[in-house]
């Protein structure tokens, strides 16, 4: 497994931040045991033995009889790098608090529990490639411009756009500030599309923001 230097501490995750994914989801959100939709972000940790850097190769997950499991997904966020100690910001002032952008993807199990990220799904081996590197943060003027593309093998498969997250970048800082402290070169893996693209052994993906850079990898198992 490859270190990757660009990610320090923490690497934090929030799902179900794609406005569409959460609207085609009400009904199932209405029933048993939850009754409603979740009322704050919904996050999640990628450890540090998950991340990976560009270039590398993803290994295909196994089950828990080691045999390789049938199918996996990914899918890609802008990256917020953390620039100093953020404890408790407000909305207004929370984008001061960034160092600097970059690309995280999440390679992953298929999932169906939406409001309790899978562990087994989440938690692979190499599955958080960030990269290829870290921008200044006043290289991008408007983060609502930006789109996130997915591509397999050359092919267009997902495309979103940071103006489609339910919650915005400030109002997650802010919100995570009042839950954890965040340190300097942590990051906040903001939204992903909520349909995950799937991958297939062999495959290339590249992850890319313009303005922002491409994160490339391979699938292993072929």
């Amino acid at each position: 497994m490859i270190a990757n230097t660009l990610v320090k501490s923490k690497l934090v995750c929030v799902a179900l931040n794609d406005k569409h994914q959460l609207t085609a989801l009400q009904d199932s959100f209405k029933k048993d045991p939850y009754k409603k939709p979740p009322t704050q972000p919904v996050l999640y940790y990628k450890p540090r033995n998950t991340w990976n850097v560009d270039g590398a190769e993803i290994e295909w997950a196994k089950d828990f009889d080691g045999q390789d499991v049938a199918s996996m997904v990914v899918g890609a966020s802008l990256g917020i790098v953390i620039g100093q100690e953020t404890c408790r910001v407000s909305v207004e002032n929370a984008l001061d608090f960034i160092g600097g952008y970059t690309l995280v993807a999440d390679y992953s199990l298929p999932e169906q529990n939406y409001y309790r990220p899978d562990i087994k799904g989440k938690c692979l081996d190499g599955s958080a490639p960030v990269g290829p590197k870290i921008i200044d943060s006043s290289s991008l003027d408007n983060l609502d411009d930006l789109q996130v593309v997915i591509k397999v093998n050359g092919e267009r498969k997902s495309l979103f756009a940071i103006a489609d997250m339910e919650r915005g970048v400030a109002e997650l800082i802010s919100i995570i500030s009042h839950i954890m402290t965040l340190q300097p070169g942590e990051i906040i893996a903001v939204g992903f599309a909520g349909d995950r693209v799937p991958v297939s052994k062999g495959d290339t993906v590249d992850a890319s923001i313009e303005g922002v850079g491409t994160l490339t990898n391979t699938l292993g198992g072929a």
